[in-house]
């Protein structure tokens, strides 16, 4: 395998990673108004199980954005992992307000 296409997957991978994260967070927020929890305490089964269905979710979309973050990544791996440093922090404190406000 050549260097610049390792690097361009490795790039492509970390934002995949980077947008399942944040797509977790925006997902649990909106599912935390629109979709409430039931109480786990007067709950003794369910056919969903939310945390389960919404990990898979974003990690379909954190797959999806690999591809096409493979191909931005293939036309300039600097650039592409330049404005990773952006997604990282954005992913990171979308994910630390999704934890302390919306559990």
């Amino acid at each position: 395998m050549k260097r610049e296409t390792a690097t361009a997957l490795a790039v492509a991978l970390a934002w995949g990673c980077c947008v399942s994260v944040a797509g977790y967070a925006i997902v649990r927020f909106i599912q935390f108004f629109l979709y409430p929890d039931p109480n786990p305490a007067t709950l003794v089964w369910s056919a969903h199980a939310g945390f389960f269905w919404r990990c898979w979710t974003c990690a379909y979309a954190g797959a999806l954005a690999s591809f096409i973050a493979y191909v931005g990544a293939k036309r300039g791996p600097e650039r592409a992992a330049r404005s990773l440093v952006g997604a990282i922090a954005t992913a990171a404190v979308l994910l630390a307000l999704q934890v302390a406000v919306f559990p």
